[in-house]
């Protein structure tokens, strides 16, 4: 799965690292990143980005690029 982060609506509220910590953090202006797309379940990845209140967290299927979320 291939993880996109919006950075322009990312509000920094840790939600997703709350979820999938081995696959998000925050850079040093406090917006999430993705540091080990693979660190958790899809599953819990697509927590993440379900939980995400400005739902700046796209995944798509890194074979054929379809949207999986939003």
């Amino acid at each position: 799965m291939k993880i996109l982060v919006d950075q322009g609506k990312c509000q920094g509220r840790r939600n997703c690292i709350s979820s999938a910590p081995d696959v998000f953090d925050l850079d040093q202006s406090f917006k999430a990143v993705v540091t080990d797309p693979k660190g958790d379940s899809d599953e819990n990845i697509l927590k993440a980005a379900k939980f995400c209140p400005t739902q700046a967290i796209f995944l798509e299927d890194e074979k054929t690029g379809k949207r999986i979320y939003p």
